[in-house]
């Protein structure tokens, strides 16, 4: 990886471990070199639990995807995700000392620092710090403070942390091959950089980011990401309830759920079945599509009922003026936004990555968002700061600037 324009974006899922080598270009866009994949073992709910095992897939998903794109891979941004994830929103204030009234570089990290200055549980990492507004003097609606004259600057950050050793280990999976961490990313902050546009971010919107064991969140209110967390259901759970309510075979669910089942109920004629045929180690069978897609749409039904729950525990879901977009695997399960709709009560639309050259075939594949993501999310931050590595196994956990 000579040039300074590639970048690397690396998701440990818990179906599937995908890498994304793209190229950023000078008018914003990214040009998608390679993607590789293999089936995730090792990993459930979005974290790692058979430490080996997982290093081996995620070998194998990053050799896949330098043959593909003929780039040597020597550093990745990693996505993370868990139920262990925990958001809030809290205000920074500095005030500038006496003899001085311009705003520096300084400053807006100092009030940073200060918005961390909260109790979190002290196995907990910060994570990012992400901007929502400055505040200069009582001023609203500051975009960037540095060079203007005041004396008390106040932001607003929405705060993502989470289990430090459960994100590390994400870390440790990718040093011991051995590559280098550029940073680690939430899932759903690095599905938004290529599922929304920045007009879809300032009139309001929710990105679900729905995988094999997890379900990734973020909302955004005029420009700013309000709510974030991530749910421990995702389309594994499906599969399961498939399987043991049909009582058929785990693979033979997975691929009913995918090729045959749908999230809308009342669709298909009285009595209308599907017939699976006999297997070794099957005898074949002979189900109800209405009992198929019932066992989907309640599943599903439950992930959205317990997110939107989750969310009225603030006002912000009335703002959202652009809807709900829902990626990852699970988006593409039949009528996966109809069910979205009826239970948010607003429109929803399934989403993958936007403005992406090269492998157009990847970009419209919302399984990889956050890994294309991740490429766009590395975009926007080297243009505030040069890269950094992540220092030792253990080390710091360095965040995200925007």
């Amino acid at each position: 990886m000579a040039s300074n324009n590639l970048t690397v974006g690396l998701e440990i899922g818990t179906s599937k471990i995908c890498v994304v080598v793209g190229e950023s270009r000078p008018d914003g866009t990214i040009k998608i070199l390679g993607v590789g994949q293999t089936p995730s073992r090792g990993v459930r709910k979005g974290e790692i639990v058979d430490f080996e095992t997982a290093m081996k897939c995620v070998h194998e998903a990053v050799v896949d995807a330098e043959q593909k794109s003929d780039v040597m891979i020597r550093s990745v941004f990693v996505a993370v995700a868990g139920s262990h994830l925990q958001s809030f929103n809290n205000r920074g204030c500095v005030t500038l000392p006496e003899d001085r009234d311009e705003i520096d570089e300084q400053d807006v990290e100092d009030v940073k620092i200060n918005a961390r200055e909260v109790s979190i549980p002290a196995q907990n990492a910060f994570l990012h710090s992400i901007i929502q507004h400055y505040h200069v003097d009582g001023q609203d609606g500051v975009l960037s403070p540095v060079g203007m004259l005041g004396q008390r600057l106040e932001a607003d950050f929405h705060i993502i942390h989470g289990v430090r050793t459960r994100i590390q280990n994400s870390i440790r999976c990718v040093k011991e091959l051995p590559l280098e961490v550029e940073d680690v990313v939430f899932g759903a902050l690095a599905s938004a950089q290529v599922v929304l546009t920045q007009h879809q971010k300032d009139l309001g919107a929710l990105v679900i980011d729905m995988g094999g064991g997890t379900t990734d969140y973020i909302l955004y209110v005029d420009g700013a990401v309000k709510q974030s967390g991530c749910l421990g259901i995702g389309g594994d759970h499906i599969t399961n309830d498939i399987s043991m309510g049909l009582r058929i075979p785990m693979a033979r669910s997975e691929k009913l759920k995918i090729e045959e089942g749908s999230c809308t109920l009342g669709n298909c004629l009285p009595g209308e079945t599907i017939l699976l045929k006999d297997d070794s180690g099957f005898a074949g069978k002979e189900i109800e599509r209405e009992t198929l897609n019932t066992i989907i749409h309640l599943r599903v039904r439950e992930a959205f009922d317990l997110l939107k729950r989750g969310l009225e525990e603030e006002p912000f879901l009335n703002y959202l003026g652009a809807g709900v977009f829902i990626t990852g695997g699970c988006s593409l399960l039949n009528g996966i936004d109809h069910l979205a709709e009826e239970v948010f009560e607003m429109p929803a639309h399934v989403a993958h990555a936007q403005t992406m050259a090269g492998l157009t075939s990847a970009s419209e594949n919302p399984q990889l968002s956050t890994a294309i993501g991740l490429i766009k999310y590395a975009q926007s931050v080297q243009s505030d700061r040069p890269r950094r590595g992540i220092r030792g196994i253990f080390g710091k956990i360095f965040t995200g600037r925007r």
